[in-house]
């Protein structure tokens, strides 16, 4: 396992990151995973012993119990919270109270409370706001972040599934009054969709952010197990029951086809190869991967143990290459006569 600087911070995470989204399993989430108290455990095991230092969770996974079970499950699996670094969200919603949802600054400081509580911790490494909510300015949601920070209960705070306008003014906002900035950005990136390439990448790149992509397998779509001929695993994926997050799935099977040909090669399989691809993208600090078993945990951290040559890398890259949009397809054009000076910056 390598590990990476999150931004300036000087903190270093491990490459993969462990996300406890299957853990619960409650109302809306059991379509995900169903994870009990003791198999979360056997899975955080599995993942510090194999170096991961990196993990994930939100308040609103499984509403609850996901943070609840990591918290329990890191006290009963004897691993070291201060070797571990943890991070949660806020903005989703937590119960039927009509203030129970998004990024107030009165929902964020009882959310992160509440949090605290769950994970039986009196801090969090890293919190992220997990969306965007439109009823409050991005100056109080910024401000807000700043005081949780300043208060110890949070030690940094990042940003996941806003626009990249919308992060640019919150990094202003917080450079103008000297509050706390983001250091970190969570956002859906995998071989079948590179919509983060566009916008969001740059940005973290420029802004020295750390970036860790979610769902780098799109949600099971890309494990091998999806195939043209073979649109429905009977239930061995979540895929099956829960259709997200949202691929262009034509273009995914071409680039399905590849990854199985590859994994053949490699001898590993086609989610490995996948994993791969996201890892080594320039800007990536740690990838974000789920399991409901051991053995699908361990087989998802062989990833790391290969680097795809650059003709493969390549390869996948012409397959999955996104639609040029505007402006970036303007800004391409005209920077043809530019970028030998570019370069040498």
């Amino acid at each position: 396992m390598k590990y990476n600087l999150l931004g300036n911070t000087g903190v270093l995470v491990s490459e993969l990151c462990f996300g406890t989204m299957t853990f619960g399993g409650q109302g809306y989430w059991e379509a995900i995973g169903r994870q009990t108290q003791d198999e979360a455990n056997a899975l955080l095991k599995t993942a510090v012993d194999a170096g991961i230092n990196f993990i994930d969770t939100a308040n609103v996974y499984s509403y609850g119990q996901s943070e609840q079970i990591l918290g329990q499950g890191l006290k009963q699996a004897g691993l070291s919270r201060n070797e571990l670094f943890i991070a949660t969200k806020v903005r989703g919603r937590m119960s039927a109270g009509v203030n129970q949802v998004g990024l107030s600054r009165y929902h964020i400081f009882q959310s992160v409370e509440e949090s605290l509580q769950r994970l039986q911790m009196d801090h969090v490494d890293l919190l992220y706001v997990h969306g965007v909510d439109a009823a409050t300015s991005v100056e109080q949601v910024v401000h807000s972040l700043h005081d949780l920070v300043t208060s110890g209960k949070v030690r940094y705070i990042g940003v996941c599934n806003w626009p990249a306008w919308m992060v640019m003014k919150a990094l202003s906002i917080a450079k103008q009054h000297g509050w706390h900035e983001f250091v970190a950005m969570q956002y859906f990136y995998a071989v079948a969709n590179r919509d983060v390439e566009q916008e969001l990448l740059p940005l973290a790149l420029d802004q020295h952010l750390g970036f860790m992509p979610w769902s780098p397998l799109a949600g099971g779509f890309l494990s091998g197990k999806f195939t043209r001929n073979q649109t429905n695993t009977g239930g061995q994926s979540r895929r099956d029951s829960f259709d997200f997050p949202v691929i262009d799935k034509e273009k995914a099977y071409d680039i399905i086809d590849v990854l199985i040909r590859l994994s053949e090669n490699y001898n590993v399989s086609a989610a490995e190869v996948a994993l791969a691809w996201v890892r080594q993208q320039k800007g990536i600090t740690s990838t974000i991967i789920g399991a409901k078993t051991p053995e699908q945990l361990t087989s998802n951290i062989h990833s790391t143990t290969f680097d795809l040559s650059a003709a493969i890398l390549e390869e996948l890259n012409t397959v999955s290459q996104p639609e040029k949009r505007y402006p970036g397809w303007m800004v391409e054009r005209q920077m043809g006569d530019r970028l030998p000076v570019a370069d040498k910056k």
